[in-house]
């Protein structure tokens, strides 16, 4: 994505977060919070939190959760590492690529 279109969807929608990609991802997927809660074997509740971002999930539940809905893990590790860092109001920026 180019640096102005990064910027009009930020300007838009704010920053790319985690809690955004799940609901992206869940909704492609046409599944309630309910039922991803249950194939990820955590509370509903657990899910509406990290939708609202109350929740930071680590890298490993990103990578789970991006495999369930076959979606690059690339992203949802990306996301995942970039809401501990906008958390801990550190200015960086976060790349991913497989080693």
């Amino acid at each position: 994505m180019t640096t102005k279109a990064k910027e009009f969807f930020e300007n838009k929608l704010g920053p790319a977060t985690f809690g955004g990609f799940l609901t992206s991802v869940r909704e492609l997927l046409e599944m309630s919070q309910a039922e991803l809660a249950r194939r990820l074997k955590v509370s509903r509740s657990m899910i509406c939190d990290i939708e609202k971002g109350r929740v930071i999930v680590s890298p490993a539940l990103a990578v789970k959760i991006a495999k369930l809905g076959g979606f690059p893990v690339e992203f949802a590790v990306k996301y995942a590492l970039q809401d501990q860092l906008r958390r801990a109001k550190i200015k960086m920026t976060v790349s991913v690529a497989f080693a």
